[in-house]
């Protein structure tokens, strides 16, 4: 769902507010970047005003660090802060799964399976490199969004929202890092056949096996990316900044 401010211009502003988001997860706009109101003016065709608001929304976010009167910088990565959002990321999806496994209907069912389908064929076409394609990692947050989305809380999901795409920066930073993806496509189905059968522990065992197995396969390939803060003055490269062009 797009955000949106309260003001007559919200649709623009949310719509920017949407671009930087994307261009930060993507790592468009690096970790520790200095993030400059002209350059920004430029990219994105936006007032001054809406480049603040929408840069006030992505700090609320953590997405981007508010540095009193020098302005903004993309919030830097650490093996620490992975392994902190690894945490709390289980946390919140195991207790949003347990209630959709609680509450979930046909249609929650019906929304598991056609999302699964979908992500399985794109793999299928996609082959081997299927990890690097941005198509993909739509659809698989998708398919991730269904297992849970049946929980009934509106709070609880923005929260996991947040959090997924938080993690999708690691993921994306060490892509191109790794030989190879371990077999999602068996690990998916297996979470998808313990959910529906309402497995409660299976499911929230392998939910939690899954998503520590992706941090850990993170810091393993592209930890190094992560062991010195990035410097922050625009037109200076670190290697994190380096690796994401």
């Amino acid at each position: 769902m797009q955000e949106k401010f309260p003001t007559g211009g919200e649709t623009r502003a949310g719509d920017v507010l949407h671009k930087m988001r994307q261009d930060i997860i993507s790592c468009v706009l690096k970790p520790g970047e200095k993030l400059r109101f002209e350059t920004l003016r430029a990219m994105y065709s936006v007032s001054f005003s809406t480049l603040r608001e929408a840069l006030s929304r992505l700090a609320a976010e953590n997405l981007v660090v508010a540095e009193g009167q020098r302005g903004f910088v993309v919030a830097p990565v650490s093996i620490a802060d992975l392994n902190d959002l690894t945490d709390v990321r289980v946390l919140v999806e195991r207790e949003a799964l347990r209630l959709a496994m609680q509450k979930g209907d046909d249609r929650w069912e019906a929304d598991i399976l056609s999302t699964f389908h979908r992500m399985d064929k794109l793999q299928q076409r996609l082959g081997r490199e299927y990890y690097l394609s941005e198509e993909w990692s739509t659809v698989h947050g998708e398919f991730h969004l269904s297992l849970v989305f049946a929980c009934n809380s509106p709070n609880l999901i923005e929260i996991r929202k947040k959090l997924f795409e938080r993690a999708h920066r690691y993921r994306r930073m060490s892509s191109q890092f790794r030989p190879q993806w371990r077999e999602k496509d068996v690990e998916h189905k297996m979470i998808v056949d313990a959910t529906l059968a309402r497995e409660e522990e299976r499911a929230l065992r392998l939910i939690e096996r899954h998503i520590r197995e992706t941090s850990e396969n993170v810091i393993e390939h592209a930890g190094h990316l992560f062991e010195s803060p990035p410097v922050r003055e625009s037109g200076k490269k670190t290697a994190v900044a380096a690796v994401a062009n």
